[in-house]
């Protein structure tokens, strides 16, 4: 589940990816990787597991939809398939941060049209946004790069649509942005402008434009950074001048314009309100309608926040989505958002807000298909951060909703299942190939913890790993010696750690853990034969702890002081003694040969100064070691760290693992997220790192990719890659 100090570790891993793409050298000459083999790529399944910020369907065309996320891309439905298809895996390394949807367009005169605003974060150490444009649905794009950023992973992500098709003229676009208000295209998103005369002043909040909607032949722009006594929503007729909208009701000034649709029946346009937003923060909100013709202002707010609940807290929330039903007039529903205490809700009206009924009270649920929707409970939530609503225009009763998590669906306004076929949107940390056992894989992600992989092609049965249930995933470790035994850690409400005897079928909490724990659980270890543990501890703000052992299973604890605060500990595959870690602040490779009492310098020298560069252990060896120093390069040792040699086949390594040797091979694949020649790409070598071969394509690329990677034990070529937004990719040659 996600919540406000998960969003800020979210913007926080941004700006690592911003640092791990910075100071990149220019192409040295090295050998060209050898032809590449074909591979086919797909994502193990787990169903949704982010935010969906927006969701529509086309307005002309039956079972055509679209929807964005804030940082996992955006995607296309498919009504009969029953499935989304992404649209944006081609956009790579360089591009990461356009991997989030700030805004999606639709051109109804034209169905085949859409258009993508993209940029994930609006701060200084992010790119530019982009708007990418289509003639063929997504399946082919041309790009516009903005002078401009984005925040499709800020607060009021879940606004919108910030961009629209002028319904006067299909040539004619238009962009609300967060810091540099309305800009406007003639030629269909080729070039962009800034608009003049636009009333809204950008402040430091960094909402600007919070939606942008047509009346009929009347646009609408909503204001996000009112001082909380001048307008929040203009208009113009004629698409040169713009006005505040005459009569805005009572107390609107003082929120921010969430979400505006139009009932082109009843000629009515409805808009919800929140104090904040969002998705976090909202604690009041409304729903309001405006008569076009008459330019009458109706309050319709289903349920004022602020009343108490059965239990006695405050019911504080906002409103968010807002969808009306095309073939029925009058027919509208809204969501709130944030609604903690009596749980979000869909409200839907078929009398144009004089009544109201809540969706939830009836709903059944079925997350048989994703079982971690209910996130270790006996049944899953109604939805929270609920601020994407569409309503079918060809089928009154398909309703689908987004959550923080995943988007359900209903064809009867009673019985609801996800609809996520396709969109996969997990921020994947952790990733272990057993090399026995029922699962070739277990993971560990933000938000929705550890998973046990039974079948790649399915959601994982047991859901998220329970006993407890962690909200992200901080370190997931295997004994090489004895498979069945593996421990997590992570954030969680009952423990940060836990350990498995069954290859992580089923779980149990540590007896104990150090006090730390709680408030900075970092990356784990076990040694070969599963005896020790060693726990490193890091905050989400980056503030770094001592180290701690356990040699009886996490009964008791001891600080390790010889171990470098903050570094991920290594085991050494074949030796129970042996423990290993990169110092990344000094640039030292220190090692244990008492099961982690206490730890010595070794080799110096190595790349300094990134707490990203990672240290990988080479499988059924004792002492072999290799360094990913991201532009760095790549070294390895193979005398427990005493000494290191640079790799001179690539000259960038961000990533690294193994998997099964070729037939006739000495040592195990290598596969990496780097670059031998000029781009950053997912590489194999069957040769210990002396030649390399290409196995992603450029439409298979998925932005940032640069968290872990590893590869399948027990099946040669196949590969698992931990994305940042486009969940678990595997691929395997064809």
């Amino acid at each position: 589940m996600l919540t406000s100090s998960l969003s800020r570790r979210a913007v926080l891993a941004g700006a690592a990816t911003a640092a791990a793409l910075t100071a990149v050298p220019a192409f040295q000459g090295r050998a060209r990787a050898a032809v590449a083999p074909t591979y086919r790529w797909r994502n193990a399944v787990i169903g949704g597991t982010g935010f969906v910020t927006g969701v529509l369907f086309h307005p002309s065309v039956r079972g055509l939809g679209y929807a964005r996320t804030d940082i996992g891309g955006a995607y296309r439905w498919d009504d009969r398939a029953a499935r989304w298809t992404p649209l944006t895996d081609h956009l790579g390394w360089d591009d990461w941060n356009l991997l989030g949807t700030e805004a999606i367009a639709v051109d109804p005169a034209h169905p085949d049209r859409v258009y993508l605003a993209l940029g994930t974060y609006a701060q200084s150490w992010a790119g530019n946004g982009a708007v990418l444009r289509s003639e063929d649905r997504g399946a082919t794009w041309a790009r516009t790069d903005l002078a401009v950023k984005l925040g499709a992973n800020e607060d009021g992500r879940g606004m919108g649509e910030r961009l629209l098709v002028d319904p006067r003229d299909s040539d004619t676009l238009w962009l609300g942005t967060r810091h540099d208000g309305l800009l406007k295209s003639t030629d269909r998103g080729a070039t962009w402008a800034a608009v003049s005369g636009f009333p809204g002043t950008p402040s430091a909040s960094g909402q600007g434009v919070s939606l942008l909607v047509a009346a009929g032949r009347t646009l609408y722009a909503g204001w996000g950074d009112s001082d909380g006594t001048a307008s929040n929503l203009y208009r113009t007729a004629d698409g040169t001048t713009w006005e505040a909208v005459p009569g805005q009701p009572s107390g609107t000034a003082a929120k921010v314009p969430i979400r505006a649709a139009y009932d082109c029946l009843t000629r009515e346009l409805y808009v919800t309100y929140a104090n904040a937003p969002g998705p976090n923060g909202q604690s009041d909100g409304s729903v309001h309608k405006l008569a076009i013709a008459s330019g009458k202002w109706t309050e319709v707010t289903p349920v004022k926040p602020g009343g108490t609940t059965s239990d006695g807290s405050t019911d504080a929330f906002g409103y968010g989505g807002v969808a009306v039903d095309a073939r029925r007039p009058g027919t509208v529903v809204v969501s709130t958002n944030n609604r903690w205490a009596a749980v979000d809700t869909l409200f839907r009206t078929t009398d144009g807000g004089r009544t109201w009924t809540s969706l939830k009270d009836a709903a059944v649920f079925d997350v048989s298909e994703t079982p971690y929707l209910k996130w270790g409970a006996d049944a899953p939530k109604f939805g929270w951060w609920i601020q994407a609503v569409a309503v079918d225009p060809y089928d009154s009763r398909h309703v689908v909703y987004g959550t923080g998590a995943t988007l359900y669906g209903t064809r009867d306004l009673k019985n609801w299942a996800p609809q996520i076929r396709g969109l996969e949107e997990a921020s994947v940390v952790q990733l272990v190939s057993p090399p026995v056992g029922e699962a070739h894989l277990l993971s560990g992600s933000r938000d929705i913890g550890v998973m046990y992989h039974e079948r790649l092609t399915a959601s994982p049965s047991r859901g998220m790993a329970s006993n407890p249930v962690f909200g992200s995933a901080t370190g997931l470790a295997q004994a090489a010696g004895r498979p069945a035994y593996v421990v997590r850690a992570g954030w969680g409400d009952n423990g940060n750690g836990a350990y498995s005897n069954d290859g992580g079928q089923t779980w149990a909490p540590f007896a104990a853990q150090p006090t730390i724990a709680k408030d900075a659980p970092g990356p784990i270890a076990t040694n070969a034969d599963g005896s020790v543990l060693l726990w490193s501890f890091v905050h989400w703000d980056g503030t770094k702890y001592a180290a701690h052992r356990s040699a009886d299973n996490g009964v008791t604890w001891t600080e390790v002081s010889s171990f470098p605060k903050g570094a991920t500990p290594v085991a050494d595959p074949a030796d129970p003694t042996l423990f290993y870690a990169y110092d990344t602040d000094t640039g030292t490779l220190l090692a244990s040969t008492d099961s982690g009492v206490s730890f010595t310098a070794r080799a110096g020298g190595l790349p300094s100064g990134d707490s990203q560069f990672k240290l990988v252990a080479a499988p059924g060896r004792s002492g072999d070691l290799w360094v990913s120093a991201k532009w760095n390069g790549l070294y390895r040792s193979t005398d427990g760290g005493a000494s290191f040699s640079k790799v001179d086949s690539c000259w960038a390594s961000y990533t690294l693992g193994f998997g099964k040797a070729a037939d006739g091979a000495d040592y195990p694949a290598i596969y990496q997220v780097g670059s031998t020649e000029s781009i950053t790409a997912v590489y194999r070598s069957d040769d210990g790192a002396k030649t390399w071969v290409r196995i992603n394509d450029d439409q298979h690329q998925w932005g940032w990719t640069g968290e872990i990677i590893v590869g399948d034990p027990r099946v040669y070529g196949r590969v698992y890659l931990a994305t940042n937004g486009r969940g678990i990719q595997y691929g395997e040659p064809v």
